[in-house]
């Protein structure tokens, strides 16, 4: 996925590393493309060595050199592959740590386990909150149908893991002595 984000913002223009990494953050694509900061580094020097992306000319900020890179023609070639391959996948996928851990829930004394389940149940609220929010404030500036369509797939998915862990929460709550 670091690839495919990092050759699509060098369509659009040349850029330095720490300019791709302030837009993944600005945007706040790291938050669900599972992008880590570091990574954007190490893919800029595997695909400038794989010719997919060059150097095109360097800046020099303070003691600082950085390249700002340009998309070759076989960097859009295999971008477009990325995007082709990557709309082949499912959306969402149903591994789940949380899921594999409630097999051995039952270890965990009833009030660690409601505790545990009712700090989860906050961060899925609160980042739903943000889910909402990003989508009525980018929204005011325009939507495609395509980012609606995700923006509206993402709410739906963290309202129905909101309802996942309450449901939790309840049986938890059921087997309080």
């Amino acid at each position: 996925m670091t690839n495919l984000i990092i050759l699509a913002l060098l369509r659009d223009k040349p850029m330095h590393g720490y300019e791709i990494q302030q837009l993944i953050q600005q945007s706040r694509m790291d938050l669900w493309a599972n992008l880590l900061s570091g990574s954007i580094y190490y893919a800029l020097n595997k695909l400038e060595k794989d010719g997919l992306i060059v150097a095109q000319a360097e800046e020099r900020t303070g003691a600082r050199l950085r390249k700002i890179y340009a998309i070759t023609e076989s960097g859009e070639a295999e971008l477009l592959r990325l995007v082709s391959e990557t709309l082949a996948h499912p959306p969402h996928s149903v591994k789940s740590d949380l899921v594999v851990a409630l097999n051995w829930i039952e270890l965990l004394p009833p009030r660690e386990r409601l505790s545990r389940l009712e700090a989860n149940l906050a961060e899925l609220e609160s980042l739903l909150s943000q889910w909402q929010i990003g989508r009525r404030i980018k929204g005011e500036y325009g939507l495609s149908a395509y980012a609606e369509a995700a923006f509206d797939n993402a709410i739906a998915m963290l309202e129905l893991d909101v309802s996942f862990v309450q449901r939790l929460i309840e049986i938890c709550k059921s087997e309080l002595p």
